[in-house]
């Protein structure tokens, strides 16, 4: 998954970026969304959906939550 696809499907379902940064070991970006969800978008193309709002992102990218998918 491309971050900035993950940034435009999740923007066009209504929900708001309010932080986009490079995640702390460099490899990846770690997004935040306005309804809580997070998600780390791995330069391998991996991701991981948590927090609050993580349902709500998960299913507007069509991934589960908590795991790490290609």
């Amino acid at each position: 998954m491309d971050v900035d696809r993950v940034v435009a499907l999740v923007t066009a379902g209504g929900i708001e970026l309010t932080d986009r940064r490079r995640n702390a070991k460099g490899d990846g970006w770690s997004l935040s969304f306005s309804n809580g969800a997070t998600v780390e978008v791995g330069d391998d193309g991996s991701a991981r959906i948590a927090g609050k709002g993580a349902r709500a992102v998960a299913r507007l990218l069509d991934l589960p939550t908590a795991t790490r998918a290609s």
